[in-house]
């Protein structure tokens, strides 16, 4: 079974390869939070680090074979989030199938995505990301590792990420909000420091998704 996912994965793969989209969850959590975000963050990739993504990210559910046809897929909100069995095989089946999903943790996200994330992968645990890691080395550097964009709760910023045979299927970035970041500016009035700051995060994390 895991080969026929692995199939078709790269069969989608192969004409979508340079497509992102916004997963739509159930639970009543805003999945549509931060609507300029991924349009920005694809203007700046495709600017900045010579990608050619669709400038018309899709929102596709998380039960629906449309994943596999995104070689990353972005997902935030403020509220709850909630997981069928089949939501959690779904999206089980993308990220081992080479998929990679990116998740922004705007305020109030945190315990209800850390619950979920025990349904798609029940043995595996969040860790945190170390400085070294390549999603921090990628086009652009981060030596201390993920970067401060948004107030939370005075937190230091972290980047969590659950590890599949070895292979980072999920990056998770929490008390920094990187998402804010890469809104329109009038939105959360960022300075554009800040904001470059976060969009050069942000085309890391598609550079690596891309060849990992």
């Amino acid at each position: 079974m895991k080969k026929i996912f692995v199939f078709l994965f790269l069969l989608s793969f192969s004409t979508n390869a340079q497509n992102v989209a916004i997963l739509k969850y159930n639970g009543g959590g805003d999945w549509y939070a931060n609507p300029t975000a991924i349009p920005n963050l694809i203007d700046f990739a495709n600017t900045n680090i010579g990608t050619n993504i669709s400038k018309d990210p899709q929102a596709v559910y998380i039960d629906s074979e449309d994943i596999f046809n995104f070689p990353i897929i972005f997902m935030t909100g403020h509220g709850n989030v909630l997981f069928s069995d089949d939501d959690a095989n779904n999206l089980r089946n993308y990220l081992i199938s080479g998929g990679f999903l990116h998740i922004s943790d705007n305020y109030g996200l945190d315990k209800f995505i850390r619950r979920e994330l025990k349904k798609v992968f029940p043995s595996l645990e969040l860790k945190e990301i170390p400085s070294n890691h390549p999603i921090y080395h990628q086009t652009f550097k981060f030596p201390n590792g993920i970067p401060k964009i948004h107030e939370h709760n005075k937190k230091p910023a972290q980047g969590f990420g659950l590890f599949y045979e070895g292979r980072l299927v999920i990056f998770y970035d929490y008390e920094t909000d990187l998402s804010d970041g890469w809104e329109d500016e009038i939105i959360h009035n960022n300075p554009k420091s800040v904001r470059e700051t976060a969009l050069k995060m942000g085309a890391n994390i598609i550079e690596f998704a891309f060849k990992n």
